[in-house]
């Protein structure tokens, strides 16, 4: 019965952290695409950024994030400043949720 649950867990743990680091990819991703000023009427572009601002749960947006720059390439920077801290923190939360259910 113990090797089932701890199996279980394991499976779990791992699928908790595949999600993080899928959202962290998503902002990540989506900050190299503002700064290279990819066509956003790509489909696969539009995809992440649309991801990335799902993920982004309004606390590191680019356009109202943590920090909000101003004048010669803001858009850039917010993307590359926000999105990136957003990406550390998904990285690091998805870990320690996958510490605390790994047996």
């Amino acid at each position: 019965m113990k090797a089932g649950v701890s199996t279980l867990r394991t499976r779990v743990a791992q699928v908790v952290w595949l999600v993080f680091v899928v959202a962290a990819l998503f902002l990540a991703v989506g900050a190299l695409l503002i700064a290279l000023d990819a066509n956003r009427d790509n489909g696969l572009v539009k995809f992440i950024l649309d991801g990335a601002n799902t993920v982004d749960l309004g606390i590191f947006s680019r356009n109202n994030g943590i920090k909000d720059f101003t004048g010669n390439n803001a858009d850039v920077k917010n993307a590359l400043f926000n999105w990136g801290i957003g990406a550390i923190v998904w990285l690091v939360v998805g870990r320690v949720l996958e510490r605390i259910i790994r047996p």
